[in-house]
């Protein structure tokens, strides 16, 4: 009877022991998600600030509390723990499977942890990937990056395959972004005067910024840059340099600029050409009388 009282007392002190440990699990890792968020917004007052060393500190210790707490609920159990010395007797065999297995799985860990030491991009840059994929970077965890494009969507990229892709990154180092503002006149047009009205609408933008030096400013260098391009077949080119804090507001001024200055173009007689064609139609020969 002893001996089934202290089997049932064992088996219960057990399975308490393995709940209490998996209840601190949970609870270390909610702490810590909530200790994470509350220091997030303590710290991080614009979506510019750099958030991806908290974020990847935060996903490196969230693991390490899972593998911790499931390591020593496993460690407790004696069934277990016979099961694991068997298997250490094939340990040779197992390290290789498990290499291979996991062979991509650390490489993507190895791969953030570069990205996140050496910063080709970090959370809230504007990346283009392959010319194709644009977005901004809205999360970096141990597997993978999650970008956002602009449509909403999601592009997740395991980290071991964007660390080798060349990557076209619209706010490293600098947040600054000049657009290039192209418009086409016909030859019969002003040109002074078109170059007078892009100079004066990019100007006059709220969101175009002065990027000249003071050395720049006192020789006379002109805030607004407007110059002729292209001869082309029908249309005499025009660009002006159109500066924007960051590249959110620049597409937003690029935008404006293109409708304000077609506005100005019309209302000042300067014409924008367009693809025309002449057609004749040839009649049926007569016959030789």
């Amino acid at each position: 009877m002893t001996d089934i009282l202290t089997k049932i007392y064992d088996e219960a002190t057990l399975t308490i022991t393995v709940i209490v440990i998996l209840l601190v699990m949970f609870l270390a890792q909610y702490l810590l998600r909530r200790a994470f968020k509350r220091f997030e917004k303590s710290r991080v007052h614009t979506e510019l600030e750099d958030t991806t060393n908290y974020r990847f500190l935060y996903y490196a210790l969230l693991a390490l509390i899972y593998v911790t707490g499931i390591g020593f609920a496993i460690w407790n159990i004696p069934s277990l723990k016979h099961v694991a010395q068997s298997m250490l007797a094939s340990a040779g065999i197992l390290a290789v499977v498990v290499g291979f297995a996991a062979q991509q799985a650390l490489g993507n860990i190895v791969s953030g942890i570069f990205i996140v030491i050496f910063k080709p991009y970090r959370i809230n840059d504007r990346l283009t990937i392959q010319d194709t994929l644009r977005g901004i970077v809205e999360d970096i965890n141990l597997r993978h990056t999650i970008i956002r494009n602009f449509e909403n969507q999601r592009i997740i990229i395991p980290n071991s395959i964007i660390s080798n892709e060349i990557l076209v990154n619209s706010n490293y180092t600098d947040d600054k972004l000049c657009k290039f503002i192209n418009v086409g006149i016909s030859y019969g047009s002003d040109i002074d005067k078109a170059k007078q009205i892009m100079t004066e609408e990019v100007q006059d933008h709220p969101l175009n910024i002065d990027v000249r030096s003071e050395e720049d400013i006192e020789s006379g260098v002109p805030r607004v840059m407007v110059r002729v391009t292209v001869l082309g077949e029908s249309s005499v080119n025009i660009r002006a340099w159109a500066w924007a804090s960051d590249p959110q507001n620049a597409f937003v001024m690029e935008c404006e600029l293109l409708e304000s200055i077609k506005k100005r173009f019309d209302k000042e007689g300067i014409i924008i050409p367009f693809p025309q064609r002449t057609i004749s139609y040839l009649g049926k020969r007569r016959p030789e009388s």
